[in-house]
């Protein structure tokens, strides 16, 4: 019985990576990770107790959200508040108004917009968790929640919000309070509560 056996001349023969390959290596893999450290905010709320995923708001949803806001003044605060599209529309309508949002790149794309649109005197965003921000300070509170954390969130605004408050639900009523108003219908209702 013959086996196969390497002679000097095979072994000698290993593949050599030219420096092209080399090159795409570091191309591709720096490509990969850089995609990996952007993508990690976006999917690191799923693994949160409560998942507060980043939806923009639809153009009617903010339309829906100024009309709340007629008659009103003062500051607003927009928790989760995404691509800063609710707080740019608030600035703009005369309101000091500021975003607390977790995702790093959604905070730095909000100040682009703030600064590009000229409204950056008049908006701040912040990176923080919602559940370690004091709202005691604010007018009116704007949230896009999830049904799982209205009814906790209900209980944070009973604790830290002002009298003559108003709070602005999107997508998801709060649960044992009777909104004073209800714009809109379907996805992009929003619910209107006196504090």
């Amino acid at each position: 019985m013959e086996f196969f056996t390497e002679t000097s001349s095979t072994i000698d023969k290993k593949p050599k990576l030219t420096k092209l390959g080399l090159s795409l290596i570091a191309v591709t893999g720096g490509l990969a990770t850089a995609i990996s450290v952007v993508c990690i905010p976006f999917v690191s709320p799923a693994f949160r107790r409560i998942c507060l995923p980043y939806v923009p708001a639809t153009n009617q949803q903010v339309q829906n959200v100024l009309q709340a806001l007629k008659g009103r003044s003062g500051s607003l605060i927009d928790l989760g508040s995404g691509d800063g599209r609710i707080v740019l529309a608030a600035a703009k309508a005369g309101f000091k108004s500021y975003g607390i949002e977790l995702n790093p790149w959604l905070v730095w794309y909000s100040r682009l917009m703030a600064v590009t649109k000229g409204l950056s005197s008049q908006t701040s965003f912040l990176r923080r968790d919602l559940w370690k921000c004091n709202l005691r300070d604010y007018d009116n509170v704007v949230i896009f929640g999830v049904e799982q954390m209205m009814e906790d969130i209900e209980q944070k605004f009973n604790t830290e919000l002002q009298r003559d408050s108003v709070i602005i639900a999107c997508r998801f009523p709060l649960p044992n309070k009777d909104p004073i108003a209800t714009i809109g219908e379907g996805v992009d209702a929003v619910w209107i509560y006196k504090r």
